[in-house]
């Protein structure tokens, strides 16, 4: 499910994925935001005002699960 980033969003604690590189900026950032929206979400942090994805805890899972399984 994508949205733009509410106030919520924005004042959440992002952290920069580990697998992110520090060339061309491409960084991915994730919160943890289980607290008030029951989801992990994830954000271009090229674009923070822009769209997040946001996924439930178990769809999470299983996309950091493929993620790994093709590095």
């Amino acid at each position: 499910m994508s949205t733009r980033n509410g106030p919520f969003e924005q004042a959440a604690e992002w952290r920069k994925s580990s697998y992110s590189g520090d060339a061309n900026g491409q960084c991915v950032e994730f919160a943890d935001l289980r607290a008030t929206r029951a989801a992990i979400g994830l954000r271009d942090s090229k674009n923070v005002p822009g769209p997040a994805l946001l996924l439930t805890p178990a769809a999470f899972t299983a996309f950091l699960t493929h993620l790994t399984a093709r590095v």
